[in-house]
């Protein structure tokens, strides 16, 4: 990357880095629907087990996960500021940091786990599908941090298409390991929603394997000496990344576990038929949030890389264009959403009822998506600033105060039923939206002011 001065230059530059990240995260979106779209085909029993898999799974995924963003912005800044000699020390603190985070979670999981599932009012059969897929999933918790770490290494210099190339030639492989481990096909053993864990953990090995032979033969990459040269583990290191990280972790895993939640209660308030409903108007509006999420993250980039340049004028054009980008897809996407939603959902399903339910929840998904766009920008912005720690509370106050309770009180004691967890999810998501937005406004004033006295 390079600073440039043009509107126009501008505009091509965010292209640059936002299209390979866009790629990316549709692909590995795909990857989850295969998921749901191949158990799906099994039987009701297998979609809804790996949608309450997946719902505990996610928010623990996205939260980590959050932490070793912080790669990415520390990275940007770097490059930014021309001090990229700091950068292969900080990526392979990175990545002893994720191993420790991995099997944190997979000892953790270990206890957990089944007294979870436990106090969930969801049937033997369900439970059972739940835990043996997260069992499966579980043997690729430590790659897929790993691979992280090494996607955010990438992405934070600016190389995006590197990561985009991974995730597309991996793609084909999940599918085909979906179609062998949850069907039975090519000598695998037929485990159903079962198999889709062992399918995906296979597939995040095959995605670190990519990311691995990428640090050796990209020459831009290649002149780090990643796997060549290593530092002994920093705790001085861990504790700049965490206090970066955590705070960004935490923000996501509120953000994620709503939805996880949501579909938890679910499980414990209504049927297996709503459940699975949810699940697919919950999928299909994720699949279309990967646009304005992957704006987001190119925001972290491009921000991050003009602040640690001292282009404060050029971080706000960024993160105005963004936000207001993301919000403007969504609002299209709604038209089209409103009129094929029950086309949208057979693809998941035949069972009839189901298809009519996920129909319903897509009228309000209609709603919350546009705050969701609009949240999600404005935190890539302040990430690039760095700025974590009061986002951080502003999500926890968003989504756990004002999100959750609200859809927990409207499901329960008003006609919405389970509609009105999703409108406790539309709550929260705007009060997050205003929130980042006042709080980018504080941090833009605030840095304008050190630049005019510095």
């Amino acid at each position: 990357m390079k600073h440039v001065d043009s509107t126009k230059e501008k505009i091509q530059l965010f292209i640059r880095v936002l299209w390979p990240i866009m790629v990316t995260q549709v692909s590995m979106y795909l990857m989850k629907l295969v998921d749901m779209l191949m158990s799906g085909r099994v039987g009701t029993d297998d979609l809804a087990g790996v949608a309450i898999g997946s719902s505990l799974w996610m928010p623990i995924f996205t939260g980590i996960n959050g932490i070793m963003l912080a790669v990415t912005a520390i990275v940007a800044q770097l490059v930014g500021s021309g001090r990229k000699d700091k950068i292969a020390g900080t990526v392979t603190q990175a990545m002893y940091l994720a191993v420790a985070l991995a099997l944190t979670v997979i000892f953790i999981g270990s206890l957990v786990l089944e007294p979870v599932l436990q106090l969930m009012s969801i049937t033997p059969e369900v439970s059972h599908i739940s835990y043996h897929y997260l069992v499966g999933l579980a043997f690729g918790i430590i790659p897929l941090f790993l691979a992280s770490v090494l996607r955010y290494f990438f992405d934070g210099q600016g190389y995006t298409r590197i990561t985009m190339i991974i995730i597309v030639l991996a793609v084909p492989f999940n599918i085909l390991l979906n179609y062998g481990f949850i069907f039975g096909n090519f000598g695998l053993p037929a485990l159903g929603g079962i198999g889709a864990g062992y399918a995906t953990a296979t597939t995040y090995w095959i995605i670190l394997l990519f990311s691995i032979i990428m640090t050796f033969r990209v020459a831009a990459i290649k002149q780090y000496n990643l796997f060549k040269e290593w530092v002994r583990p920093s705790w001085k290191t861990w504790k700049e990344q965490l206090s970066i990280g955590i705070p960004i972790g935490l923000s996501i895993f509120f953000e994620a576990s709503i939805f996880s939640v949501v579909t938890l209660l679910m499980g414990m308030m209504f049927t297996t038929v709503t459940v699975a409903a949810h699940q697919i108007a919950l999928s299909f509006t994720s699949l279309i949030f990967m646009i304005p999420l992957s704006i987001s993250m190119a925001l972290t980039i491009v921000v991050g890389f003009s602040v640690g340049g001292g282009r404060l004028t050029s971080a706000k054009q960024y993160g105005r264009g963004g936000v207001v980008g993301g919000t403007s897809f969504l609002a299209i996407g709604a038209v089209f959403l409103y009129f094929f939603r029950e086309q949208i959902a057979g693809f998941y399903t035949n069972d009839q009822e189901v298809i009519v339910m996920a129909g319903q929840f897509f009228i309000i998904a209609i709603i919350y998506q546009l705050s969701d766009a609009a949240q999600a920008g404005l935190q890539g912005v302040l990430r690039g600033y760095k700025d974590v720690k009061v986002p951080f509370i502003t999500a926890f106050i968003s989504y756990w105060i004002i999100g959750i309770p609200s859809g927990y009180l409207l499901a329960a004691y008003t006609s919405l039923g389970p509609f009105g967890l999703w409108v406790g999810i539309t709550l929260g998501l705007t009060c997050a939206a205003v929130g980042f937005l006042v709080r980018l406004r504080i941090v833009e004033g605030r840095i304008k002011a050190q630049l005019a006295s510095g």
